[in-house]
């Protein structure tokens, strides 16, 4: 079995790998996104090929981080790993990481993080020398308390359903304080493109985070508003002099569906979060959605936040393993990568283009 780095000319039988596994037909399109215009770098992206025929696939995304603020460096996320059904099994997906881990420290990346599903953990931890950091949880806030709430309230328990109409009046009491504590001052005005004016915003709000991945307009504009999908709607918070204060990108939900999702927030003030906050509930609600949702990184200030802002928690087995490989021990974020309740982490932050 040859593992070698997935090349130009080998996207086709990424695209079809990826088609292949994940039951979807856009795979020229969301991989040619994904890898090629994210303004952050290049992901490692290899291929094992048997007898000259690709049956795996596996890429590790780049993001541009700071810790406090400064000490940039570019630091990766685990992506698609794509698998013939017909070759699992048989250890290619240990080999490519092996080799991944191996790509990604010799290019000076100090951290890598992922977030696996429960039952990847172990193959990470125990045979692939990752560490569990930390379990990343979905909050919801309950926008009506019709049967699709009940329904995903169901997620978190028989007292978590029958709390529906409670958890309902809870958030019209958040709301009215988010109103409140906003004011009149500020102005929430539809984002067709990020431009320049973003940059004050997360060059004030970085300093207080150990981890952060630069959210500057070419990659926002990438990661949402030129997202494949077209599900993503930015939002940003303005003073009366005009000044951008805040921003927050909602995920509106898909035909037929009941959740959306409150994707990304970034805000300077707490004036200026309440209100991002409250715009990303209205929206969602306006959207059709019944409960908005976020997930959260335990012990993090978003998880706090989400929590004083009427989002419910979920049932304690719903989670997932956030992972860390350390290449750089003395570098801040290598450092940082072993304690990601002292990252600035969103849904905006994970691989996925879509939450769910």
């Amino acid at each position: 079995m040859a593992i070698g780095t997935c090349l130009p000319q080998d996207r086709p039988e990424q695209v079809a790998l990826f088609n292949l596994c994940f039951g979807k037909e856009d795979g020229e399109v969301v991989l040619a996104w994904r890898y090629d215009q994210n303004p952050h770098g290049r992901p490692v992206q290899l291929l094992s090929r048997d007898g000259g025929r690709a049956v795996s696939a596996y890429a590790c995304n780049p993001r541009r981080a700071l810790a406090r603020g400064e000490h940039s460096a570019t630091v990766g996320q685990t992506g698609d790993v794509m698998t013939d059904p017909d070759w699992r099994g048989k250890g290619l997906f240990s080999h490519l990481d092996r080799s991944a881990m191996g790509a990604t420290a010799e290019a000076g990346w100090p951290a890598v993080f992922g977030l696996p599903n429960r039952k990847s953990e172990k193959l990470f931890t125990e045979k692939l020398g990752w560490t569990a950091v930390g379990r990343i949880r979905p909050w919801t806030f309950v926008l009506t308390p019709d049967g699709r709430a009940r329904r995903e309230r169901h997620r978190a328990g028989r007292w978590a359903l029958a709390a529906t109409p409670w958890a309902f009046l809870r958030g019209i009491q958040a709301r009215r304080q988010m109103r409140r504590r906003a004011g009149p001052s500020l102005e929430v005005r539809r984002i067709g493109r990020f431009d320049e004016g973003v940059d004050p915003l997360w060059r004030a709000v970085a300093p207080d985070y150990a981890w952060m991945v630069q959210r500057d307009a070419d990659y926002l504009n990438w990661r949402f508003i030129d997202a494949p999908s077209g599900r993503f709607e930015a939002m940003g918070i303005h003073d009366s002099e005009g000044r951008m204060r805040g921003y927050a990108v909602v995920q509106v939900p898909g035909a037929g569906e009941a959740v959306g999702y409150v994707v990304d927030l970034l805000a300077v003030t707490p004036e200026a979060f309440s209100c991002a906050m409250e715009a990303s509930l209205e929206r969602l609600d306006v959207a059709g959605a019944a409960v908005a949702r976020a997930w959260a990184i335990d012990g993090s200030q978003w998880s706090s936040r989400l929590q004083g802002t009427g989002f419910r928690a979920p049932k304690a087995a719903d989670y997932k393993v956030v992972i860390a490989m350390v290449h750089d021990d003395e570098h801040p974020l290598g450092r940082a990568a072993l304690d990601p309740a002292s990252w600035y982490f969103t849904d905006g932050d994970r691989d996925d283009e879509l939450v769910s």
